[in-house]
């Protein structure tokens, strides 16, 4: 028989959902790292949800699975259980795209293993659920409960509207951080062109040549010596104009 809850319940957890976005959204806000989100994520579940002692977070790979952000190492090998054993409410939730709940006892009949392992840490109910953040970001919360029937229609119900909200949150930085990313490669391509076209000047300009011979000499030098040919361009910059380049001295 699961927990019982009563209406009353609703403000008060309603608002411990509240402060855990609060607190997640200041950690956007004030964090680069990604894996540092994701462990204040699983921090912040456990106050949101009633019900959970301990979380973590499964990404899928085309590698394996991974515990990306966890509470306590006695919960990452509980999932690592999982993983070897190629399935477990957290691999299940991340797969199927659907909630997960069970107690340690119904465990027992898919994975006896994991449960057993479960039971000995003190573990008796879990809670999983889905979390798309990107294509190449997929996976589930997974909330551990020290009881045995830990989780009420209530905690899933209040589960399936934080991982909701941080999903939108998450998949918002994770464009960021792409934009970002992609700036900084247009930013470096920009610098190496602008490079490449002021050697090519100066060869134009000593053997007066059209700009596309300029830049087939640059070319067939760089394969000569095996440098690359924005390399090369700002080496001969140097030479020319007798200044050094960036970092040499």
């Amino acid at each position: 028989m699961e927990p019982r809850r009563n209406d009353d319940a609703w403000p008060v957890v309603l608002d411990e959902v509240t402060s855990a976005l609060e607190t997640l959204a200041a950690a956007l806000d004030s964090e680069d790292d990604f894996t540092v989100l994701l462990h204040h994520v699983c921090e912040q579940v456990t106050r949101a949800v009633p019900g959970v002692d301990e979380a973590t977070i499964t990404l899928l790979t085309d590698r394996a699975p991974v515990t990306a952000a966890s509470t306590s190492d006695v919960v990452t090998t509980l999932d690592h259980d999982q993983y070897a054993f190629g399935d477990g409410p957290c691999l299940r939730a991340a797969r199927t795209g659907k909630m997960v709940r069970v107690s340690v006892a119904h465990a027992a009949q898919e994975w006896p293993v994991f449960a057993k392992a479960s039971a000995e840490q003190g573990f008796g109910s879990f809670l999983s659920a889905p979390l798309t953040i990107s294509d190449g970001h997929h996976g589930a919360v997974n909330c551990y409960s020290a009881r045995g029937h830990g989780f009420a229609d209530l905690d899933e119900k209040l589960l399936d509207l934080y991982t909701s909200a941080i999903t939108a949150a998450l998949r918002a930085y994770r464009r960021y951080q792409q934009a970002h990313h992609t700036t900084e490669e247009l930013q470096g391509a920009l610098v190496r062109r602008a490079v490449i076209e002021q050697a090519k000047g100066i060869l134009m300009a000593l053997h007066q040549i059209p700009a596309e011979e300029a830049f087939k000499l640059l070319v067939e030098r760089s394969q000569r010596e095996n440098v690359k040919v924005r390399d090369l361009a700002g080496r001969f910059i140097a030479q020319a104009t007798g200044v050094s380049e960036p970092g040499e001295g």
